[in-house]
This record gives C-alpha cells, structure tokens and sequence, in this order.
C-alpha cells in the first residue's frame, strides 16, 4: 500500500492546507498519516478560550477531539506529539519518534509548513522539524541494527496564510474538486476556528482558477504547494 505523510504544527493546518491532499490520497487507496505536533491549545484555539471555564486541559482535550473528528473525516490516522505551542518544544523523544514513523511508513510523499513565516515561527519550525527526521531516517548509523526499507520521500510545501510574506511560490496546483465537500465539512469541525472557514474556501476557488487556467482542464478548486527538491523526469512533455 502507498502511503502519504503530513507533518503539521497544529490541528487546523493540515485541514485548511492539505485537508484536499489527504482526502483524494485516502480516496485512491494511499494509507494517510497525520503527525499532528501540538494539539494548538495556546496560539491556535481562540474561540475555544473564549468558553466559560475554560483551562488548558479542556481547551487541549477540545482540539484534540476536533483534529480526531477532521482526520478521520479526511480518511486519514493521527498521531499527536503534545510538545506544546507557541512556541513549539520538541525534543530528543520526538525527534527520534519521528525517525521511527518515517522508517516505519516509508512515505511516498511528505507534506508540512512553508520553510519561512514572520507570522507564526512554529510553521517553520514543524518544516525544519519534518526535514530533519527524514534525512535522518536515511543514516545506517541511527539505531544501526533497526530493520527497515526506506527512500527519503520527496517533500512538498502546503500554502501558508500569507504566501506572499512566506516567500511561498506554488509550483504544483493539485485538483481536488472530487473531495472539495468532504475538505469543506472538515472545516465545521474545527469549532476553534470559525473565522477561517470562509478565508480557506475563498483561497481554494483562486487556486482552482489558476489551475484551470494553467493546465487548460477545467477546475474549481484546488490546493497548492511548493517542491523542496528538483523532480527528476524523462522527458519535459
């Protein structure tokens, strides 16, 4: 089976940036993996704080149940690493958890956050983060009598909030009007965040028309992503 990686600092951001990767891959049969880092409870929970009673514990438990609800809506498993954010605290445990779950996934893809970010620097970090681990997971010399089969998979940059602060420049624009609607009913899950469903939407429909106007096939919406290292091909048609 073929299998997909999603390496995100917080529980929204695999769902507005690469929720429609997830779910067309899920669809055609890939197994999806979500490493969910943090589960957002400082940063990225503002409705949730505004909750009468509110602590961390129940704001940490709330975006929890969200991100469970959205991945398996998107047809994908989670996994999180509860390092906290803003800012992130990842460690030795993590990063060698890490490793592990690329030896044991062998992804064909790896998905994660923008390489600059003046907004947020827990984006960047998860992107170093993900970067880091997947070259590791190469050297015969990390846990050296570890058995496993691995090729560092190619990655891809999913959109930040604010590309044009992010020295973001989408090269590949990916289709995903098939699971346009289970993308968009993720979104009502992350109660959260409820003032990014209509910003998300609007940025599939200007991707959609660039893809449509790029590939001369019709489309309506679309995600777009950055590569971080060359394709090597065959031919250039």
């Amino acid at each position: 089976m073929k299998t997909g990686l999603v390496v995100t600092a917080h529980p929204g951001d695999f769902v507005w940036r690469a929720g429609g990767a997830i779910a067309l891959h899920a669809r055609r049969g890939y197994r999806m993996k979500v490493v969910c880092l943090s589960y957002g409870e400082r940063g990225e929970s503002q409705f949730a704080w505004k909750e009468a009673g509110a602590t961390l514990a129940s704001v940490k438990a709330g975006r929890k149940g969200e991100a469970e609800r959205a991945a398996g809506m998107l047809g994908a498993e989670i996994e999180f690493f509860d390092c906290g954010d803003y800012p992130l605290k990842l460690n030795d445990a993590h990063f060698d958890r890490m490793v592990d779950i690329y030896r044991e996934l062998n992804p064909a893809f790896v998905l994660t956050h923008a390489l600059e970010d003046p907004y947020n620097f827990d984006h960047p970090e998860a992107a170093h983060f993900a970067q880091q681990t997947r070259v590791v997971a190469q050297a015969m010399g990390h846990k050296p009598d570890a058995k496993y089969q691995y090729s560092a998979p190619p990655v891809f940059l999913f959109e930040p909030h604010q590309p044009e602060m992010c020295n973001f420049k989408p090269q590949v624009i990916l289709n995903i009007d098939e699971v346009w609607e289970t993308k968009r009913k993720s979104f009502e899950i992350l109660a959260a965040q409820k003032h990014l469903w209509a910003y998300y939407e609007r940025v599939a429909l200007q991707r959609g028309m660039q893809g449509g106007r790029n590939s001369g096939k019709a489309m309506t919406y679309g995600e777009a992503y950055q590569r971080l290292f060359p394709m090597a091909v065959e031919e250039l048609a």
